[in-house]
């Protein structure tokens, strides 16, 4: 079972707050960036695209490597992992409630439909009667 309210859930959840933050787990789930890979397409200093990262690692959604002098990072999707689960309740809650909605709809649906029909029969009623006179 996944424990839902643990510190590294909130962790991740506020990492994936930030849009630069998404982005940045986008491009490495296409492989291995460096930290200046991960920066190139914000306008922001490496300081900067560091610091994000270091919210990502922290929420253990990436990994960072050293090699050299140059930092390589790749994604760790396992703490993603237990996010979808989370998300995947309320999922299942609005599916149903969706369904349910549905139904609601084509009941509404049905009763304009009895009324319609009710009504042109009596306007055809009326008509014959008026024919007969």
């Amino acid at each position: 079972m996944v424990e839902y309210q643990t510190p590294q859930m909130n962790s991740v959840f506020h990492a994936l707050g930030d849009a630069t933050r998404r982005e940045m787990l986008r491009d490495l789930a296409r492989g291995e960036r460096s930290v200046s890979e991960l920066a190139g397409p914000f306008a922001m200093s490496l300081t900067a695209a560091s610091k994000h990262i270091k919210v990502l690692e922290h929420a253990g959604l990436i990994r960072r490597e050293v090699r050299g002098r140059t930092h390589f990072c790749r994604l760790d999707p396992g703490p993603l992992a237990s996010a979808y689960k989370w998300l995947g309740h309320y999922e299942r809650f609005w599916t149903s409630r969706l369904d349910e909605l549905e139904q609601m709809l084509r009941d509404e649906d049905a009763v304009k439909s009895k009324s319609r029909d009710h009504k042109s029969k009596a306007r055809k009623s009326k008509s014959k009667k008026g024919d007969e006179r």
